[in-house]
């Protein structure tokens, strides 16, 4: 081996050293930036998760400092009720239905939003208006729309074409189409404001070459503007799931949960069981239950919504 090859690896040798050195300095300035973050979702998070694991094995009522350890009966009771299965049909429901209806109502607003016309602007603004009220608030405004008494705003209505009195909150499937229904109606502006930024970012150049190839309105939303909304799909129906699966405060001013535990949804089960009936074990269970389903949903969204995504890159 030549002097000159001896320098050379001797050379690379080095290089190699530093850039390893300056990768670990850059990775170890990350980790110090990340630390608050860390720090806080763990005090936030993960040790509330574990404390809720733990107290779910025993029949800890909240309040006494004394609890016996029952194993993995609470899971079992959770599933013997009817009430909380319930609950779990319905948030789901709620869940996968207000996603794919505010998708297919939120798209089509926000292409209409986004051509030039006259009073846009007002309309954009009124639309987006209507998510900004608290959901709470929402929901005892529209229960007196909804009332099913005869001094309700919808029943005054159809009376006057002589239908009679519709239960729209004392019946279970009335009541949950109308929750769906506030939620859809609440929601469908917000997205199609965010559909809206993704809409105005795509290069006018593109319709104009479709309209020169001779494609219509139809082709140019199939093939331009529906691709192009991908990115923006995914985060939209990965907010409304998440804040599908964890709704508590419209279903509960709007119906109370009922009628029965028709509208009752898993949050409104957990603060039920947990702090109003003072099974803080049973309410940890179903919180850890809760937990586990959400990230499944959530996992699954996200490995449909990565392959959509290259499909069309």
């Amino acid at each position: 081996m030549t002097a000159a090859t001896i320098g050379h690896a001797s050379t690379a040798t080095t290089k190699h050293k530093h850039a390893s050195s300056s990768l670990w300095a850059e990775n170890l300035s990350s980790f110090w930036f990340l630390l608050p973050i860390i720090i806080v979702f763990a005090i936030l998070t993960l040790i509330p998760l574990v404390q809720s694991f733990f107290y779910s094995l025993t029949d800890y009522d909240g309040y006494s400092t004394t609890f016996n350890f029952v194993g993995a009966s609470n899971y079992v009771a959770i599933f013997k009720d009817p009430s909380l299965l319930s609950a779990l049909g319905f948030t789901l429901l709620y869940a996968f239905a207000t996603t794919l209806l505010v998708t297919c109502f939120a798209i089509p607003l926000a292409v209409t939003l986004n051509k030039a016309m006259w009073g846009r602007s007002f309309a954009r603004s009124l639309f987006f208006f209507l998510g900004v009220p608290a959901q709470a608030i929402i929901g005892l405004i529209w229960q007196y729309i909804f009332s099913p008494l005869g001094s309700g705003v919808m029943n005054k209505v159809l009376a006057v074409f002589g239908i009679p009195n519709v239960p729209w909150l004392a019946d279970d499937n009335w009541a949950r189409f109308c929750v769906i229904f506030v939620a859809v109606w609440m929601q469908v502006g917000w997205h199609a404001t965010l559909y809206l930024a993704y809409l105005q970012t795509i290069p006018a150049d593109l319709y104009e070459q479709a309209r020169v190839d001779g494609a219509n309105s139809r082709q140019q939303f199939f093939h331009i503007t529906l691709p192009q909304l991908i990115p923006g799909i995914v985060v939209s129906m990965f907010l409304l799931m998440t804040g599908g699966l964890k709704i508590y405060d419209l279903p509960y001013t709007l119906t109370g949960g009922g009628p029965g535990y028709s509208t009752n949804t898993l949050s409104q089960a957990i603060i039920l069981k947990g702090i109003g009936q003072s099974q803080y074990g049973l309410g940890s269970a179903l919180s850890v239950l809760f937990t586990l389903a959400c990230i499944l949903v959530i996992a699954a969204q996200t490995g449909i919504a990565n392959a959509v995504e290259k499909r069309f890159q």
